[in-house]
Parts: C-alpha cells; structure tokens; sequence
C-alpha cells in the first residue's frame, strides 16, 4: 500500500473538533484524502483545518438532516464516511431524565444514521449510473459499553449497540454497491473519557492516544478496506481486536408442542441457580479478551 492510498478520495469526519474526530481526520489527510470537517462550532474546527492541506468545515448538529446535506456537498460527493461524534449525559437508568436519554440518542444514534442514509443513497445512485459497485467506505464508533452494560450509562450502551446494528444491516443492504461499513469499539483518552480514562502518563508515549486508533481507520477507509465489512473492532494502543458474533449458549425444546411454565421452571431452573443473579449476557470476557 502506497504512502498515500487516499489520493483523490472525499472523507467526512464526524465530531472532528478534537479527540478522536481530530486524529482521524488528520491521518485521512495524511494519506491523501480531502477532508470534511463537522462538529458544532467551536475554534477546534477551525484549528484542525488549519493543520490539514485541503479540507472544508461544515460545522452544525449532524442529527440534523441539512447537516447531513452540507457535508456531502462540500467537495461535491463522498467516498469515506467515519462516524465519530458523540455527547455524555451519565446517569443511572433510575435518575435519567427524558432530556439525557433523548440527547444522547439523537446525536449519537441519529447522528450515524443522518449520514449514512444521504451517504448510502448517493452510493447507489452512483452505482446505479455506472453499472457496478463504487468506491463506498464507512467507519463507525461504537463503544465495549454496548458489551458491558454499563450501569451508569444506559443511554449511551443503547446508543452503542444500535450503532452496531446500523453498522451490520448497512454492510449487508448496501453490499452490491460497493459499501463496506464497519464499527469500531475504540479506548482513547479525550474530553469526553478524561473522567473514565484518568490522566495520561507524567512521561513516555500515552497508550490512550486517540492518534493510536487513527491507523485502523484509514486502513479500512483505504484500499485494504474493500475485503471486509459487516465487522466489529476494538482498537487502542497497539492492539486491534476483531470481535465474534454472539454465541447461542444453550437450546431447549418443550416435550410438547408448547412449553409450559412447569416446564420451563424444571429446565430452566436448572441452568440459572445463582442467587442473586448476575446479567447473563454482559460480555466482561470479551472485554477482558480484547486487551
């Protein structure tokens, strides 16, 4: 792969004011890409564009649909969308207010799906009038709290996992097009983490850089992306995770044509005795595995 495997190419980059947005528009400019710049306005914007040979900034709130618009018709077109930007609003499920939940969601959740619908539609059109797949790259950010659970934000795991989703039923509708559409699970340390992530190393390369996750990024944005779609990653410092889809852990069957709770409690009360019990479905392992 060449230095710069991007030459030529249009990327949007979401959230792009700092972070991880930052990073990775930096590293798509690097490897030649013009680059589009959103988040809400702010002087990061303009700091980023500034360090980059050609970009454009189309600041606003990317859940909103003439956002959305403005960032395809920056350069006139598209060829990679990275999906980074994101809001907190932490809060047990119990304290959430309408507010926190809707917010998170929309910018998040909505967010991703406000590009990739204009962004998947110019695709097809694309592919429609040349006869055949196009040039079609999508890098999302999901989150392990989609994994884990995370107690204390409800909001964003939700957000996370239907980012996911999003990402897969992207990948397999939009296939014949040329579209790959993978998520990432990244760990960096940004404004949004600083809490989570605590402060970096006194001394010594941090291990959170966000610019850590920035590689894997253009890879999947470049020419080595065209192999693989439909895929979830975990990546920070020097690792890059590839996750499994989910695993049936066990099956029954009734006796008869239809279970019965007396069934039910003689079969399944053998296999869940803990007491108290302890979510099921919370992938700790995984997180543990991808480290």
């Amino acid at each position: 792969m060449g230095a710069r495997p991007l030459d030529g190419k249009i990327a949007v980059v979401t959230g792009a004011g700092r972070g991880l947005g930052a990073a990775e528009a930096r590293a798509l400019a690097a490897a030649g890409a013009r680059v589009v710049l959103n988040d809400l306005p702010g002087p990061g914007l303009d700091e980023v564009a500034a360090s980059l040979p050609e970009a454009a900034v189309r600041p606003g709130d990317i859940a909103e649909w003439a956002t959305g618009e403005a960032l395809l018709a920056a350069f006139g077109g598209i060829d990679i969308l990275v999906n980074n930007a994101g809001v907190l609003r932490d809060r047990m499920i119990f304290s959430m207010s309408e507010q926190e939940w809707d917010t998170v969601i929309r910018v998040h959740l909505r967010g991703h799906f406000v590009t990739t619908r204009l962004a998947t539609a110019y695709w097809r059109e694309r592919s429609k009038a040349t006869g055949g797949p196009v040039y079609a790259r999508i890098v999302n950010t999901s989150s392990e709290a989609f994994l884990l659970g995370s107690a204390g934000q409800p909001n964003y795991a939700a957000a996370k996992a239907g980012i996911v989703g999003l990402t897969l039923a992207t990948a397999r509708g939009c296939a014949r097009y040329g579209v790959r559409a993978n998520a990432i699970c990244p760990r960096a340390r940004t404004a949004m983490t600083a809490e989570l992530m605590g402060p970096a190393p006194e001394s010594g390369a941090d291990p959170l850089d966000p610019a850590r996750v920035a590689p894997l990024v253009t890879y999947l944005a470049g020419p080595g992306g065209e192999r693989i779609t439909g895929e979830v990653f975990v990546a920070y410092g020097d690792l890059v995770a590839v996750l499994g889809p989910p695993t049936v852990r066990a099956a029954f069957h009734s006796a008869g044509d239809q279970w019965t709770l007396d069934e039910l409690d003689a079969t399944l009360g053998k296999v869940f005795t803990a007491d108290p019990p302890s979510p099921g479905f919370v992938c700790a392992e995984t997180f543990r595995e991808a480290s």
